[in-house]
Formats: structure tokens, sequence, C-alpha cells
């Protein structure tokens, strides 16, 4: 066992961040069913903002714990960890108090005031140097998720700073090119963080499996630059009503054929592999696995289909564009992190067949009440678009009130959604703080073990 805690922190803030961001969610949901809910107080302009900071702390702090644990060895000084873990936790808290009292600057998905750009830059920074500090002795022998995560962790501190590139009067000053490095920014930090959250799940299949073959293997290295040419150019389907060079069009289309294929075909050839045995030690993580396998096959196909400009310039700005981005975050995203956490747990604490049990109930719930919810957000979507293309003659308040049934079918779907993760993630907390009570006990005997060892030392020295 390991024997820093710090990974768990980490994952025990990333646990709670998707509790946040369920409860943020389900507000959200409830105000479009009943416009006038709470919205003195939390009107929606507060909540969107609120759900997007706690999806992408899940989302970072898990990856980031998952991540620190798998490479940590008991040399490196914790340091950095805690250092990082800190900068991040307060950020965090600093950035919803923003959003709660009306306080925003930034642009789309980081809305928070621009001074906050340097501790998060920080943050990776810290990382980076323990990330490289930890790995640099290995690097000619690194397997592909190593190389993952490294590119993934410097693309962070890259685009993270092209995303705030909107501050130079250059940028702000003109339009178009201010809205072309907005999505480029935000579609290549998607991206960034998909590398960390990819190279995550390579590496659970991998320890899973027990071979090690696929991850040094010029397919693996192939599919990862493949990845990485998708980091670096899909955004640009998001920005085919931007009049910008046709070539960029072109090649993001071309780009955009390959999304997700990578990772399907990674998995595919994992599950023919893995043995019996690791399927029932690793139950839970594999479980989470398969359900990532649905979703990356679901939102493919969709990803492909948005990707062709004819049909984007009907499906963008609807809710055919949210049913893709949650399809990303919540069906693929968070079913590979939950399967990291679960995979390091079963490890390090165990869990009962009881509990298992109950995880599995949940994700049934889960996946159930999530694909009603996906789907009734495609149909939302399509109705969007009709409205807007089609049905000059209707307003914006009788388009609402005609969508008032899909609202509450699509508050009902999310409510079944929430209570599969809570279902999925309470024993994973649970199991998280016991193991961080473990550590402080088990630093707490250290302690007075060494302070004995110490007056002992000190006793032997004034009798010599």
């Amino acid at each position: 066992m390991k024997n820093n805690a710090y990974p768990f922190y980490y994952i025990l803030i990333g646990l709670l961040s998707l509790v946040l961001c369920l409860f943020v969610g389900f507000l959200s949901g409830v105000q479009y069913a009943v416009p006038d809910f709470a919205k003195t107080i939390f009107p929606f302009t507060v909540l969107r903002p609120l759900h997007t900071l706690f999806a992408l702390s899940w989302i970072f702090m898990t990856a980031i714990g998952g991540i620190m644990w798998y490479i940590q060895n008991d040399k490196t000084s914790s340091g950095i960890m805690k250092w990082q873990f800190w900068v991040f936790t307060f950020t965090g808290i600093l950035i919803a108090a923003c959003y709660i009292f009306k306080k925003f600057e930034g642009k789309e998905y980081l809305e928070f005031p621009h001074g906050f750009y340097v501790p998060i830059l920080l943050g990776w920074i810290l990382f980076g140097i323990y990330y490289f500090r930890v790995m640099w002795r290995t690097f000619s022998r690194w397997p592909v998720y190593y190389w993952m995560w490294g590119t993934g962790i410097v693309l962070m501190i890259f685009h993270f700073t092209e995303a705030h590139l909107w501050i130079l009067p250059y940028f702000r000053e003109h339009y178009t090119q201010n809205l072309t490095m907005q999505w480029k920014a935000g579609g290549a930090y998607v991206g960034a963080w998909n590398m960390l959250v990819y190279g995550t799940s390579m590496y659970v299949m991998e320890r899973n499996s027990g071979k090690s073959g696929y991850s040094h293997s010029k397919t693996g290295f192939f599919f990862f630059f493949l990845g990485l040419i998708n980091v670096m150019f899909n955004w640009a389907h998001h920005i085919y009503p931007v009049p910008n060079a046709e070539w960029i069009r072109y090649l993001a289309y071309i780009i955009s054929m390959t999304e997700w294929i990578i990772l399907l075909r990674i998995i595919y050839l994992w599950k023919k592999d893995i043995p019996a045995q690791s399927k029932k030690q690793f139950s839970v993580s594999y479980r989470m696995l398969m359900l990532s396998e649905l979703w990356i096959f679901l939102n493919l196909f969709l990803a492909l289909l948005i990707s062709i400009p004819a049909i984007n310039l009907f499906t963008h700005g609807t809710h055919i564009t949210v049913a893709h981005s949650m399809g990303t975050i919540i069906g693929i995203n968070t079913t590979i992190l939950l399967s990291s956490v679960s995979f390091i747990l079963e490890i390090v604490k165990g869990m009962r067949p009881k509990v298992k049990k109950t995880i599995f109930l949940g994700s049934r719930i889960f996946n159930a009440s999530f694909l009603g919810f996906w789907l009734i957000l495609l149909v939302m979507g399509v109705k969007r678009s009709k409205w807007i293309y089609f049905s000059e003659q209707i307003s914006f308040g009788m388009f609402q009130d005609s969508m008032q049934v899909l609202h509450i079918i699509f508050g009902l779907f999310g409510t079944g959604l929430i209570i599969g993760i809570c279902i999925i993630i309470y024993p994973m907390i649970n199991h998280t703080i016991a193991i961080l009570v473990r550590y402080k006990t088990k630093t707490a005997q250290q302690r007075r073990l060494d302070a004995f060892n110490h007056l002992g030392n000190e006793s032997i020295r004034k009798r010599d």
C-alpha cells in the first residue's frame, strides 16, 4: 500500500464536487420546468457556471488524484502534492463564491474573474513539476498512457493560457479573432483533459488484464498521435459558422471522423483479453468501463453527425450540442473516472459483495436514466432547431411553453440520473474517508513511535 494520503484527498474532493454538480444540475432542471423556482436567490445565470465549475472540478481532481496514486513513489517529496491540492481547493471555493455573488468576467465555461488565471495556472505547473520529477528517469521506456498524461498536463497549461488571450487588446477588440480563439481554446482544453482521462482508462485496463504489450506497441502509439491531432485540430468543427479560412473547416471535418474510434477500439481489444479472475476481482471497475464503451459508441455517432457542416448549421447552439457535451462528460469521462476510483479502492481497501451489489444497482439506474436524459435532449434540440429556422411566427415564450412536457420528462430522467450516481458514489466516498482515517491513524502512530525513539536515543546519549 502506497504511503501518501494526498491522492485520496484529491479523489474525495472530486467525488464531493460530483455531488455538488448533480445538485446544482437538479436545481437548473427544476428552473426549466418551473421558471420562477428560486430565481431571485439562484438564477440560471448563477447555476449554469456553478454546474460547470463542479463538473470540471470532478474531472480534474479525480483524474489528478488517480494519476498521482498510480505514479507516486516513497522517495519523492509530497510537498508539491499538498501545495497543488490547496491551491486548487481554495481557488475553487473562491470561484464558487464569485459565482454565487454574481461576480462574472471571463468567457463561456470560464466565467470567473481573470485574476484566478494565475493560481489555476500555478496549480497545473506544480502538477507538471511533480509528474516529470517522478517520471523523467524512465522517460525512454514510457508506455503510451504516460505519454498521454504528460502531454495532457502540458496542453492544459498551454490551452488554459490560450483561453485567457481575450485579456489582450488584439483579441478583445477584434470580434472574429476573439470568437475563434474562444472556441479554439475551449475545444482543445477539453481534448487536453481527455488525454488525462483516456490515459487513466488505458492504465486501468492494462492493470486489469495483466498484459503490458499494447501500451508499448506501435498501434498504441499510432492511436496516441491520432488522438493528439484531434486535440490540436478537432476544435474547428465548433466554428463552422465563423468566417475563417475554408481549409480549417475541411481539416476539422476530416479529423472529426476519427473522434473516439481510438478509445472504442482500445476497449474492444482489452475486453477480449481480460482474464475472468480480473473481471471478478475488479468487477466494479470493469462494469464502469463497459458503460463507458456504450457511451463512446453513442456519442461517436452523434459527434460524426454534428461534425457534418450542413447538419452542424442546424444543431449548433441547440440542446443537441448539450447532449454531445453531456454524453462526453457524464457518459464517458465520469464512467472512466468512476472505474479508476473503484479500481484504486478495490486494491487499497477492497469491497464487500454487498457493496458491489449496491453499486451495480446504481449503475443500472444511472444508465437507464441517462439514456432517457440524453434522448430527450436530442428531441428538444430538434424542436429548437425547427423553431429557429422554420417557425418565424412563434415567439420564444410560446415556444418555451410548448416544451413544458419535455422539460418535466427531462427533469424526471435527471432525477433518476442523480439517484443512480449517488447510489454509486456513496460507498466510494465512505471507503475514501475510511482510507484517509487509516492514514491519519497510521501517521499519528508513526509520530508517537518517532517521539519514543527520539527519547530513547536522547537517554542513550546522556548515559554515554
